[in-house]
């Protein structure tokens, strides 16, 4: 005999479909966020920064967290790799390209995560 599976309580949580579609949407809004220069990154953070604090499922949060620590810790390579864009601009736009490609990466991986029920992996920090 087979037990029941058990499902994670971050699981369990029944969400509205508004919800989950803004979590989709600023998803989308950082993963399009190169097309706007950045900008629908920023809107987005300020987004994930206002309901990371006032949402009560864990799965959000982490998500939400998430998306803020890929946007800083992009925003740290770029700014690491600047000097060399200006000082040489064929391996400072490759290094600027290899950050906006992992950029991508963390942003299309969570959404297909989130997408899933299924907390981000990766650096989550608080």
């Amino acid at each position: 005999m087979t037990e029941p599976e058990v499902l994670d309580p971050i699981d369990a949580r029944p969400r509205s479909s508004g919800e989950r579609m803004l979590m989709h949407v600023l998803y989308g809004m950082h993963t399009a966020a190169w097309l706007s220069l950045g900008t629908l990154a920023v809107i987005a953070l300020i987004v994930n920064y206002i309901r990371r604090a006032d949402d009560p499922d864990p799965l959000y949060i982490l998500h939400h967290r998430y998306m803020i620590t890929t946007f800083w810790w992009t925003v740290v390579w770029l700014l690491l790799t600047a000097p060399v864009y200006l000082l040489f601009v064929l391996p400072g736009a490759l290094a600027h390209a290899i950050v906006g490609l992992w950029y991508l990466y963390r942003c299309i991986r969570g959404w297909l995560r989130f997408a899933h029920n299924a907390p981000p992996q990766g650096p989550v920090l608080s």
